[in-house]
């Protein structure tokens, strides 16, 4: 059964791959302890009781007031897709950049790491910023991490918040091989997410979450491209958040969390430092 779900799922992303421009460009800015699974921050309390989609005039001009918010598209994920959720920021008063993955996320992660690099260096410069907080989907949330962890970023990256990132790989790709399709049709990043990848390995070796930074790793159950779905999850002090726990009805998908009013209240409350109470009935 599971086999039959994630099939045409594979399917739908290894088209979107094939179909995919062969260069990308970054989208330009509208404007210069233990781990602990924060999925129902208080089980007791009903679903609802997380923040409203409506922000006050304070803390509009709070979020104006700080970090930068670098949204990081996935694998194949173009800039104008992660439009929604950067508006979105845009109504709560952040000053939003998208940045699409180079050649859509197809190529090397350390290498769209370095590229990624830069481009906080530029938010950084243009808007006199001592850091900014990142909100990264799937394989953007992978770049971000290694940028974090390998490349100095603990420096320049406050927050971080994860929507469906394969942590800790996923079957998905490996189950490309089986297919007969090769190794991940030749794509190296997906070899990469592949579950026991040597740059998972290297990735994941000693603290998950270092430096200062605030680390938040959300995930859905009905994920059809990170499965297992717990390996979005990170460990060492990270706040890792399961929709379902908190909303059971709620369905999300891969690509759905980065349109899901759900998803956003965990995300908002995530960059304010609020505890993580998500709203079961946002849109």
């Amino acid at each position: 059964m599971l086999l039959r779900k994630i099939v045409p799922a594979l399917a739908v992303m290894v088209a979107a791959v094939l179909a995919a421009p062969a260069t990308a460009a970054v989208a330009a800015p509208d404007r210069p302890a233990a781990s602990t699974d924060r999925s129902a921050a208080d089980p007791a309390a009903p679903a609802p009781a997380g923040d409203s989609v409506t922000s006050t005039a304070a803390e509009i001009a709070a979020a104006a007031a700080g970090n930068p918010v670098i949204v990081v598209g996935g694998l194949s994920g173009i800039a104008s897709a992660y439009g929604p959720l950067a508006s979105r920021l845009r109504v709560d008063g952040y000053r939003v950049w998208v940045y699409q993955l180079p050649n859509l996320g197809l190529g090397d992660i350390p290498t769209s790491a370095h590229a990624f690099s830069s481009f906080v260096g530029q938010v950084r410069a243009s808007t006199g910023a001592a850091k900014v907080d990142v909100v990264a989907h799937s394989e953007g949330g992978l770049v971000s991490r290694y940028f974090i962890k390998n490349l100095g970023g603990t420096s320049s990256i406050d927050r971080y918040v994860s929507l469906g990132t394969p942590q800790y790989g996923t079957y998905v790709a490996n189950i490309v091989k089986f297919l007969g399709l090769g190794s991940c049709a030749g794509i190296v990043a997906c070899q990469q997410m592949s579950i026991g990848s040597s740059f998972l390995a290297g990735l994941n070796a000693g603290d998950d979450t270092p430096g200062t930074v605030r680390w938040t790793a959300v995930r859905t159950l009905q994920d059809e491209l990170v499965r297992p779905v717990d390996n979005a999850k990170l460990a060492d002090g990270a706040t890792n958040v399961l929709i379902q726990s908190a909303c059971p009805l709620r369905v999300v998908g891969h690509l759905g969390l980065v349109l899901d009013g759900t998803t956003y209240t965990v995300i908002r409350q995530a960059l304010r430092d609020e505890p993580i109470r998500p709203n079961c009935f946002a849109l």
